[in-house]
């Protein structure tokens, strides 16, 4: 599957909402995992924030990959931030979109981080 590296660098990112487990199945309670790890992934909504416009985006990370208490508010630094076009049909629509996987989703101090201001 194509995937596209996403440059961070310029934008804050703070956590939206707290990592919740992603469902591979809702009805059944079957936990999403990494085709190659085995291990269960998590989501992660983050504000990305860069030249004065903020959006929320939904991240996906395995669940190793948190590091650090994500609560809202947290800053954080997204390792290995990637972009990924999808496309399905469900019911005879077609729908598409971009997904977002990060290798980690860690939490830094506001020292650390690249908040302007």
């Amino acid at each position: 599957m194509r995937q596209i590296p996403v440059d961070i660098s310029a934008a804050t990112v703070m956590v939206a909402q707290p990592p919740q487990t992603k469902m591979k199945d809702k009805k059944t309670g079957l936990v999403a995992v990494d085709t190659d790890t085995g291990q269960p992934l998590k989501t992660v909504d983050v504000m990305f924030v860069a030249n004065g416009e903020a959006e929320v985006m939904t991240v996906t990370v395995v669940e190793s990959g948190i590091t650090g208490e994500l609560v809202m508010g947290t800053l954080v630094a997204l390792t290995g931030l990637v972009a990924r076009p999808w496309e399905n049909e469900f019911n005879g629509t077609k729908r598409h979109g971009i997904a977002f996987r990060a290798a980690a989703v860690t939490a830094i101090s506001p020292a650390t981080s690249n908040v302007k201001g």
